[in-house]
């Protein structure tokens, strides 16, 4: 009997975490690559990695699908009002205070405009950006470690459940997994994503405030071309 429960508890956690630890890895030799040499491949992996990544993530929230506890949306103007606040904030230093353009990054306009292979493009990063991030991240950040940080049994602790340890750490940690550039941004969305799972208590409500942040800026960052952003 304790065996079986130690492979539900084993399959739960690989649930929570494999996804990010994929996404994770998928990132690692992407500045190697680019050193390797000035072939198109090599000098803009991203362009295949990128997309290598997103269908490999996505492969994984589908076979664990019936591990997740998604709850019910709530309180989504709250939650949406949230999302809008946090990409104001991002973007606040270059439209408020003059702070210089982000425009080296992943551009699609490496592809002629129009052309097929930019359309393509487009699609795998707004997928990855506005659906396999929000999932991949508030899985782990809001649905694993938020929990697990109160009880190692993280699924018998009730999402939303509040502690100081929790909040702080997880907050530090969603700050850090970011570029520097992005630290002081990414420290009050990471204490607002919290602050959405402790008032909706819901999975799906942090999903869709996370989704719908990364849906604006995505938007924004094609409109401004700062590819810097993504």
């Amino acid at each position: 009997m304790d065996s079986v429960a130690n492979a539900g508890r084993g399959s739960k956690l690989a649930a929570y975490v494999a996804p990010l630890v994929v996404f994770l890895l998928w990132l690692a030799p992407l500045p190697v690559l680019k050193k390797m040499g000035d072939a198109f491949w090599l000098r803009g992996a991203e362009h295949w990695l990128y997309p290598a990544q997103t269908l490999c993530c996505a492969a994984l929230l589908f076979w664990f699908r019936r591990q997740y506890e998604w709850h019910r949306l709530t309180r989504v103007f709250f939650t949406l009002a949230v999302a809008v606040f946090v990409f104001v904030f991002w973007i606040s230093p270059q439209v408020f205070f003059g702070v210089a353009a982000r425009t080296d990054g992943f551009n699609p306009e490496d592809f002629a405009a129009g052309s097929s292979a930019y359309w393509a493009t487009l699609a795998f990063r707004f997928l990855r950006l506005v659906i396999v991030v929000p999932l991949v991240e508030e899985i782990f950040w809001r649905g694993f470690l938020l929990r697990y940080l109160i009880e190692e049994k993280f699924a018998a602790v009730p999402f939303g459940k509040f502690t100081w340890l929790s909040f702080g750490a997880v907050t530090a940690a969603f700050t850090f997994a970011h570029s520097s550039a992005d630290w002081v941004a990414a420290a009050i969305t990471g204490a607002l994503y919290n602050f959405v799972a402790y008032t909706t208590r819901s999975l799906s409500s942090c999903v869709l405030a996370h989704a719908m942040t990364n849906l604006l800026l995505g938007l924004w960052i094609v409109y401004t071309k700062q590819w810097g952003f993504w």
